[in-house]
């Protein structure tokens, strides 16, 4: 069952959710507190493994920055959230980015992953293929290729080969040899994932 939440639907989470997305985004008002918003992204993924949703790559597609992360791998106890959070500071934003391989791609499964933060005009960013295998909205990918620039302008770039996977290609890589995300809520304005680590997190995307 393909589903995207939207906001008619409007459980308790994503009206949480929304109202700290709205306030990270204009910087105002009083944002949901960290238990709160550990809360909402715990019933979010619980809510997405009941209803077995299943969300498509292309609605990934985009640049994200990161609003809030659960780094500890943090659960519901008796409905009750056990674990950490905090806001992403914005004064070093943090960005996650998917994009197509190339313009003529026919493949709905394969993409490129982008990962940078930046302090002003100073930006370091990671690249390197993805695979979205659809089972449990499952994302592998692996960062191949580094570069740092300022006011857009390249000072360094270079490939390296990951530690991750060794030897053997991304495309022949298992998943337990590869970093993932497991994406529990995509909507137009955000999405929330738990990395491989077990931590949670909610980017919101950049207009």
């Amino acid at each position: 069952m393909t589903t995207n939440l939207s906001w008619s639907d409007s459980p308790s989470f994503v009206t949480t959710l929304s109202e700290a997305v709205r306030m990270f985004q204009t910087r105002s008002g009083q944002r949901p507190d960290q238990t709160s918003m550990v809360k909402a992204l715990l019933e979010a993924e619980q809510a997405a493994k009941h209803q077995r949703l299943t969300y498509p790559l292309a609605a990934l597609m985009g640049d994200w920055q990161l609003c809030f992360t659960a780094p500890k791998k943090p659960r519901l106890k008796a409905g009750v959230p056990i674990g950490r959070g905090f806001y992403a500071p914005q004064f070093t934003p943090a960005q996650i980015s998917f994009f197509p391989v190339d313009a003529a791609q026919a493949d709905p499964t394969i993409a490129q992953i982008g990962n940078q933060v930046s302090l002003g005009s100073l930006v370091f960013r990671l690249t390197g293929p993805a695979r979205y295998t659809g089972k449990k909205n499952l994302l592998a990918f692996d960062f191949t290729h580094m570069q740092l620039s300022i006011f857009g302008r390249s000072l360094f770039q270079h490939p390296f080969r990951s530690s991750k996977t060794g030897d053997i290609s991304f495309a022949e890589a298992p998943i337990a040899k590869l970093p993932f995300f497991a994406f529990f809520l995509v909507t137009e304005e955000f999405i929330a994932a738990r990395g491989r680590g077990g931590g949670l997190a909610l980017w919101v995307r950049k207009i």
